[in-house]
């Protein structure tokens, strides 16, 4: 069958070059992946396209670009997969990094973040004879984290770091909880506490498209989830993040369903005036937009169930 290939273009060689679009037609089988074509576009059409491959077996990550406006391999996503005859499929460079040429990005950011949590053992105590041991359970728990191939898709689809390059970044706090995790490693509690600090585990705002876009199943949220349950259990629980989990908590365990005009002053305290002034332009913006919650706030009607909810998975003392 054939399709449509839209492809974002950037030449940096251009006078004022900025992004612009070509478009390709290929002849594609059931067998064909993204990276075939693009190939084959390469070779037999337009010799000017430049993209990263290299293993063609979603091993090395070196191929991982928007497809259809999400992030993955291009080697592993078959095109019947996504489109049918005549359908258009478009393709764009890896979000967040800078554009180097077409469909190739500079990574440097990305692994400056990797290398900003010091992603390597740091045992205490002499160093053994022999080889480091770690119980079985633990390493076979750790196996997930460690199928990461750095290929940056979730850095790509990263909803924070659009907003705010200063975030470390999913792949970075996965590599992070797999050094945190390991019973080898003795450096947890300052791990965990640079990692408590702004640009870490509390500004991830949970939007799933990291797990989404993972070719390899690391899922970098749940990863983040348990590194803040960490923190907070050896003792990281009073900082703003930890504060706004427990408040969450708290308000919806009492009512069945959240108090939005309670949740910032329980999180930073009602006497925090800089803070509170903070929220004054989301209220106002709510307000003329309709979305302002109610001041006077109500239970649900089975506000019992959900508190039974609550009291069932509280940890016992």
């Amino acid at each position: 069958m054939q399709v449509t290939f839209k492809v974002q273009r950037y030449d940096p060689e251009v006078e004022a070059p900025k992004p612009y679009w070509s478009e390709y037609q290929v002849e594609v089988n059931e067998f064909t992946t993204i990276l075939d074509s693009l190939i084959q576009v390469r070779e037999d059409t337009d010799g000017s396209l430049a993209l990263r491959c290299s293993c063609r077996s979603a091993i090395c990550g070196s191929c991982a670009m928007r497809i259809n406006g999400h992030a993955g391999l291009a080697c592993k996503t078959r095109v019947i997969t996504i489109a049918s005859e005549g359908d258009t499929i478009t393709i764009e460079p890896a979000g967040v990094m800078p554009v180097i040429k077409d469909l190739v990005v500079d990574m440097t950011p990305f692994w400056d973040k990797v290398k900003a949590v010091d992603p390597w053992l740091q045992p205490q105590g002499p160093e053994p004879e022999g080889e480091y041991l770690a119980p079985n359970e633990d390493m076979l728990h750790l196996a997930g984290v460690m199928d990461c191939i750095m290929c940056g898709a979730c850095v790509s689809d990263c909803t924070v770091l659009e907003v705010d390059p200063n975030f470390l970044g999913p792949a970075a706090l996965a590599k992070a909880y797999r050094f945190v995790a390991d019973p080898r490693d003795a450096e947890d509690k300052a791990r965990l506490g640079m990692l408590s600090d702004y640009t870490g585990i509390w500004d991830c705002t949970r939007c799933y498209e990291c797990v989404q876009v993972c070719p390899k199943g690391v899922a970098p949220m749940d990863r983040i989830m348990a590194l803040r349950d960490r923190a907070m259990h050896i003792g990281f629980d009073k900082t703003t993040g930890a504060r706004h989990t427990d408040a969450f908590a708290e308000l919806v365990g009492h009512s069945g369903w959240l108090d939005e005009l309670k949740l910032p002053i329980k999180t930073v305290g009602m006497l925090n005036l800089p803070a509170m002034l903070n929220f004054a332009p989301v209220g106002l913006r709510a307000l003329r937009r309709g979305k302002m919650p109610p001041i006077l706030h109500k239970m649900l009607p089975n506000v019992e169930n959900v508190r039974r909810i609550f009291r069932r998975i509280e940890p016992e003392d």
